[in-house]
């Protein structure tokens, strides 16, 4: 019996979510006293794997074929299977962003697993196995039982942090009963965005809506983002629009994220937003409109032109880091 964590390869190297995915898995791991082990594709440095075992992943199976480098879900899906299988597993653990969503519902399907996705804590019992997911837009939470022997969840990105239980992680090659040239899906071309802090893995994130008026107007907050160290984002009605990339856009239809502080710039703070953002510590809208709903959500509020406040934000940060 073991708990297996799905680790995404983010370009041969790990990433703050990856460590949360173990975290989770090792401490569900131990509270029914059982080995956490992972299984990660595509080519990865055995020194970058070890890290995983300052989480407590004891065992971590990876499939080396540089075929694997690129995300194909059937192909995926089909090596998480055969992993559950082989090592007995009672528990699969994913990330929930899109590749966590790609191969999850599907193995599923294949194992005939009960699935529940965006978890935002331990189960509230083992037996029952009973678990606690956001609903309602974040605004509920609904606790969700899952009868079957195999049990599938998705953890929400920082929703339970990183938690140290450092053990020897033993690195092993795993070969699948597959085949990269069977499958009918062909990468032909992959164009990675990799400017800037990752969105998911970002402490402060400064957004835009359509209120920043158009893509030229962006600077002030590209540069105020910039001073704080922070992520760039958008709305929906944005990247739409074209004025930023979709690899930028917040939301329910985009990407959930939860940093310490977001900023909301002209942002009016549609339900589908709000959905996206509403586990951040602190949230800070500054929009012209005082009866934005934003506001409403905003933990502290500006009332004004963007043009002139990011500007005078960004030097009064200046001002107090002494640049």
């Amino acid at each position: 019996m073991s708990v297996l964590v799905y680790i995404q390869n983010f370009g041969s190297k790990l990433k703050k979510q990856n460590f949360e995915v173990a975290s989770y898995g090792s401490k569900l791991a131990e509270s029914m006293q059982c080995p956490a082990i992972a299984v990660v594709m595509g080519t990865m440095e055995d020194s970058e794997l070890e890290k995983l075992g300052n989480y407590g992943i004891s065992k971590t199976l990876k499939v080396t074929d540089e075929g694997f480098n690129t995300l194909i879900n059937k192909l995926f899906t089909q090596v998480v299977q055969q992993v559950v299988v082989q090592e007995k597993v009672t528990t699969v653990i994913f990330p929930d962003n899109n590749e966590g969503k790609a191969i999850a519902p599907r193995l599923s399907v294949k194992l005939n697993a009960g699935f529940v996705s965006g978890v935002v804590s331990m189960p509230v019992t083992l037996e029952p196995f009973i678990i606690s997911k956001r609903v309602f837009s974040g605004k509920a939470l609904a606790q969700v039982q899952i009868n079957s022997p195999l049990k599938i969840i998705s953890l929400a990105i920082n929703s339970f942090g990183l938690h140290e239980a450092k053990t020897v992680n033993q690195i092993v090659s795993f070969e699948p009963k597959v085949s990269v040239d069977d499958q009918s899906t062909k990468i032909v071309d992959r164009k990675i965005h990799s400017e800037g802090i990752s969105l998911l893995d970002a402490d402060r994130v400064v957004s835009g809506g359509r209120g920043m008026k158009g893509p030229e107007n962006w600077k002030p907050l590209e540069e105020l983002a910039k001073v704080i160290g922070a992520a760039t984002a958008c709305s929906r009605p944005v990247s739409d629009a074209g004025w930023r990339s979709h690899e930028e856009h917040v939301g329910q239809t985009g990407k959930i994220i939860a940093p310490n502080l977001y900023i909301a710039v002209g942002i009016s703070g549609a339900t589908q937003h709000v959905a996206g953002i509403s586990r951040s510590k602190c949230i800070v809208a500054i929009n012209n409109d005082p009866d934005a709903p934003i506001f409403e959500v905003a933990d502290y509020g500006v009332i004004g032109d963007a043009a002139q406040i990011l500007p005078k934000l960004t030097e009064a940060v200046k001002a107090f880091k002494g640049e």
